[in-house]
């Protein structure tokens, strides 16, 4: 991908994985606040939440979320009955990477994951 807007410093990591906890919304919640505090990562809203809550198809059951940045955001999809969440971080100001796919692994319990930042 050509990068247009080379003056903007943009980071962007993508973690995707099976996990091995129940989550709900105040999972979801939990997450945000410790994802962002173990990043250095700082807020400006109260995280949102969705739930599918019976629309759509029952594969696609689950979350939606996302917590804003001050310097971008974060967004969390979860499908609960197939016990898979995808992640994307989006930032203009750098982060630990590895950490950020550490810590993520470990909340969840995620023993199969792939990553991509970009």
């Amino acid at each position: 991908m050509k990068n247009i807007a080379p003056d903007i410093f943009r980071k962007r990591l993508l973690i995707e994985g099976y996990y091995n906890i129940d989550v709900t919304e105040e999972t979801i919640k939990k997450f945000f606040s410790y994802i962002t505090t173990n990043l250095s990562l700082r807020t400006y809203g109260a995280p949102i939440v969705h739930a599918t809550n019976g629309f759509g198809k029952e594969v696609n059951q689950g979350y939606d979320a996302f917590v804003p940045l001050i310097d971008s955001g974060i967004y969390l999809g979860v499908w609960v009955n197939k016990r898979f969440l995808s992640l994307v971080i989006y930032t203009c100001k750098d982060f630990n990477g590895d950490e950020a796919l550490r810590r993520t692994k470990l909340f969840f319990q995620i023993n199969q994951a792939e990553h991509k930042s970009f």
